[in-house]
């Protein structure tokens, strides 16, 4: 345990629960859903309300072998290419082999997916899958039909919740093991201020950390919280170098800033074109999937054309569908731009990548397993070795719902202990950074991290970053502190600049380009020393510790404490405490 926390208010009230799921998003709630089947005392807590999570604006939909001819280990080797060489195998065997009942039992919680003529599932494609292995709601609001049937679900079977509930810390007992968390609702919950669940057991289901760059497809909820908590905590983190940025987001202006509307990967499984201003397709001829190869590639090749040609955009066109199929296939796409302008139907959509999903997060075993007892992680905010350096398409929703179902499985074989301790120690507060770096945050790491990096761009990103930490601890050592007032914008603040500064980090260690980590000025990809994962982990004296495992392996999840590769790796010194 690193004995580090946020600065904020002892706990003023507590619930006491055998389990604390936070997040609602589909790894999160299918988790609370099955512990409390099996009988556990279930506390769901949200950031804002129960559906206003990522899964809600996933638009294509989830990828399993469903289909006729269609096998999990054609689903595994798309799965291995997309990753670049870095998924680990039995990681990708499990979600695969298990994939296709999960999607069964998410039917019968209620979902309703969309079905061919024959009352079959409707299948598609999109990219990196070689066969229509994509099942899809309401045309491209297959997010939004999960959530809803997850949500129904929850409040049929009355489980706990705490919505608008930012998590801050987690709770310990004098062995290091969980004991719950400390959180602050924001006004409108049952509670009100920062409280406490104390529990053995903590899924940590957050979401992903898009809002650390200036543009992205996350909600504004999406803000590294669930990382940030387990670096805290002492908790492994992996692979955070590579976040993928999805290739055709709606392009609304060179000075756009917070959640952009996605334009699905399906549209162009549906048979839609990139091409440039002058209608010429770029794509044909780089891959032999087209628009359809992998989100690294398809990014690159566009970031590729916007340099050429000296533009902000390329161009989606998908006029060739029609009226009707936009109309029933794409609704919400089409309606999103309308409402800023665009017609897909008479006119090419203006597309850019942003920042959408990262493949790295909390280090996991197959169990959802953290390398502090008692915690788990699932969904986006885990990294359990399936996504590699490059998460394929619509592998996202399947992972939180396998996943999901193994951590249930785990705690109700048996909790990790009975104890509810209240902590132990007193923890050192970290400096809270006031609201307003926020927006510096996103401009720093959007230009020294995004889609395009360098050595160049990251040392300045890195320096940027620790000029800001710095400023956070000399502030509070002065003799008339000014430290930001703690509260829910200056918390998250806080935690976008820890995992921004672990991910730099990360990306300068990695000396090669792979999969969605693209270093001009090391373009090739280099299996004899890079095929690795990097771990980072932060320590009391919060500097940030990265090592390299020995394969491509995931390896084992050994608990905190246990002895590690520390001597081998890399330390990134941090200010010491005034």
């Amino acid at each position: 345990m690193t004995g580090i926390r946020l600065t904020a208010p002892a706990p003023g009230w507590s619930i006491d629960a055998d389990v604390v799921v936070v997040g609602s998003g589909v790894a999160g709630l299918t988790t609370a859903l099955r512990c409390a089947a099996a009988g556990l005392a279930t506390v769901v807590v949200t950031k804002a309300r129960l559906d206003d999570g990522s899964t809600r604006w996933a638009q294509g939909g989830v990828a399993a072998a469903l289909g006729e001819g269609d096998t999990p280990q054609q689903h595994l080797d798309d799965t291995l290419v997309a990753g670049a060489g870095l998924c680990d195998e039995e990681a990708v065997r499990t979600l695969v082999t298990e994939g296709p009942d999960a999607v069964r039992r998410l039917i019968g919680t209620g979902a309703h997916f969309d079905t061919a003529d024959d009352g079959t599932i409707a299948l598609t494609r999109e990219g990196g899958h070689h066969r229509r292995r994509i099942a899809h709601a309401g045309g491209d609001a297959t997010g939004a039909e999960i959530s809803r049937a997850l949500v129904e679900a929850v409040r049929e079977a009355a489980l706990h919740t705490v919505e608008n509930a930012l998590v801050l810390d987690l709770l310990t007992d004098a062995e290091g093991r969980t004991a719950g968390v400390t959180l602050h609702v924001m006004g409108e919950g049952q509670h009100d201020g920062v409280g406490a669940v104390n529990a053995p057991a903590v899924i940590l289901a957050t979401g992903g950390m898009g809002q650390v760059f200036s543009a992205t497809t996350n909600p504004p909820v999406a803000t590294g919280d669930g990382v940030a908590l387990a670096l805290r905590a002492g908790a492994e983190v992996s692979d955070l170098e590579f976040v993928q940025f999805h290739p055709t987001v709606l392009f609304l202006g060179a000075g756009a800033e917070g959640q952009q509307p996605l334009v699905s990967e399906a549209v162009r499984g549906e048979g839609a074109h990139l091409v440039d201003a002058s209608g010429t397709r770029f794509m044909v001829g780089q891959h032999e999937l087209a628009e359809l190869a992998p989100r690294d590639i398809v990014a690159k090749a566009i970031t590729r054309q916007m340099q050429l040609h000296g533009t902000e955009h390329m161009y989606l066109d998908a006029r060739h569908f029609g009226a009707e199929m936009w109309e029933q296939r794409f609704p919400t796409i089409l309606a999103a731009c309308r409402a800023h302008g665009i017609d897909p139907v008479t006119e090419p959509i203006p597309i850019s990548p942003a920042a959408h999903h990262a493949s790295g997060g909390v280090r996991t075993d197959l169990r959802g397993r953290t390398t502090v007892p008692g915690l788990y992680a699932c969904g986006e905010v885990a990294c359990t070795g399936v996504h590699g350096a490059n998460r394929l398409a619509s592998n996202s929703l399947l992972e939180g719902l396998v996943f999901a179902e193994r951590i249930a499985a785990d705690i109700v074989e048996g909790l990790p202990w009975d104890g509810t301790g209240t902590g132990a120690g007193s923890p050192a507060p970290s400096p809270l950074l006031p609201p307003e770096s926020r927006s510096t945050i996103q401009r720093i790491m959007t230009r020294g991290a995004g889609v395009v990096r360098s050595a160049d761009s990251l040392a300045r990103a890195a320096d940027e970053l620790e000029d800001l930490h710095r400023s956070a601890f000399l502030k509070a050592g002065a003799a008339e502190p000014k430290d930001a007032v703690p509260g829910v914008e200056a918390w998250e603040v806080t935690n976008l600049l820890l995992v921004a500064r672990v991910l730099v980090a990360a990306a300068r260690r990695r000396e090669e380009t792979r999969g969605c980590h693209w270093r001009d000025d090391r373009p090739e990809r280099d299996d004899e020393n890079w095929r690795r994962h990097l771990v980072v982990r932060l320590t009391p004296d919060r500097r940030l510790v990265l090592r390299r495992t020995d394969t491509e392996a995931f390896g084992p999840v050994q608990p905190s404490g246990a002895p590690d590769c520390a001597a081998t790796g890399t330390t990134h010194p941090t200010p010491e405490e005034p």
